[in-house]
């Protein structure tokens, strides 16, 4: 499932469908998870989590979201992608040195494990995930 964090308490907003934006997942009837900090929501993970840093300005951004709904769908049940805005959530881009954008780090348990800067077509990055997760 992709996730896409909203308000000043990291809400986790989960749907299988992925390919909407927040407000129509709401509308969707969507599940919210509420975590307290972007660490606990990475520990409490039971999948890897591939984070999506992003801003709404950048064109290469845009260019990730059908990729990204892609890759989900095909490895459905052995990550989640969550989606952050670097314009939104300027300290967690900092803590993690995001200089590029768009950036996907994954993580496990927790911890960054994996780094990718710039687009991949959707087979490449498929390829390259599934070797880590």
């Amino acid at each position: 499932m992709i996730c896409t964090p909203d308000t000043q308490n990291l809400q986790i907003v989960k749907n299988e469908d992925c390919a909407q934006t927040v407000e129509n997942w709401l509308n969707n009837m969507a599940t919210k998870k509420e975590f307290h900090s972007f660490e606990e929501m990475l520990t409490d993970a039971d999948l890897p989590v591939l984070v999506d840093f992003y801003a709404d300005w950048c064109g290469p951004c845009q260019m990730m979201t059908p990729i990204l709904e892609q890759v989900n769908a095909q490895l459905k049940g052995r990550m989640q992608v969550v989606k952050i805005n670097t314009d939104k959530y300027p300290q967690i881009a900092t803590m993690y040195q995001i200089h590029a954008l768009p950036t996907l780090v994954l993580f496990k348990q927790g911890q960054p494990v994996d780094r990718i800067e710039g687009v991949l077509a959707a087979p490449q990055l498929l390829e390259h995930l599934q070797a880590m997760v």
